[in-house]
């Protein structure tokens, strides 16, 4: 485990835990958005910020976090090589992403397995809907209406994330300012 930041554990903090990509998927992405996104009325997710969130935790107090990052540790630790491609582009009510195909079901069971254990300890409760792998690329108040074309030129690009990571949110001038609290290896192997 990595610190990058210390906390106060009467501190409540905006919690959630996800994917690490490697640079070259960084680069590549950050690319397709300065195109795809050129003009619109947007605020694109700096490169910095992109990740596969794989549990978002919502506001927890601090004195939870020992136990957070260990749930993380642990399903790290046993994780099976990791394949993501994307598959297309989506617009929700105020995101857009990259929705992710996970090519031999590696991260969907990490996910499981991970919020499985955050249940455990009573630190999250599962969403209604299944698990969706993918990268948020921009929020807007407006969709852009971009059309799920628009994610061809990256389509199939294939992610292999080589680590885990609990991330601190804070909101910023520019958008939520994202700190990393921990960070674990998963098995990056090719698949």
């Amino acid at each position: 485990m990595t610190a990058a930041a210390s906390v106060v554990d009467s501190e409540r903090l905006r919690l959630f835990l996800a994917l690490r990509l490697p640079a070259e998927s960084i680069e590549t992405i950050a690319g397709w958005q300065a195109r795809a996104f050129a003009g619109a009325d947007v605020r694109v997710v700096p490169p910095e910020n992109l990740h596969v969130t794989l549990a978002f935790l919502g506001s927890r107090p601090a004195g939870v976090l020992p136990g957070i990052v260990e749930v993380l540790r642990e399903t790290a630790a046993r994780a099976a090589p990791i394949r993501l491609a994307v598959e297309r582009y989506r617009e929700t009510r105020s995101v857009a992403m990259l929705v992710l195909g996970d090519e031999t079901g590696a991260a969907t069971a990490f996910a499981d397995e991970l919020q499985s254990g955050l249940e455990a300890i009573s630190a999250y409760r599962r969403e209604p809907w299944p698990w969706l792998p993918h990268v948020t690329v921009a929020r807007f108040k407006t969709r852009p209406r971009l059309q799920e074309e628009s994610a061809d030129p990256i389509r199939t690009h294939v992610l292999v994330p080589s680590d885990a990571a609990a991330y601190l949110s804070r909101p910023g001038r520019a958008g939520m300012e994202y700190q990393i609290l921990a960070v674990f290896d998963v098995d990056a192997r090719s698949a």
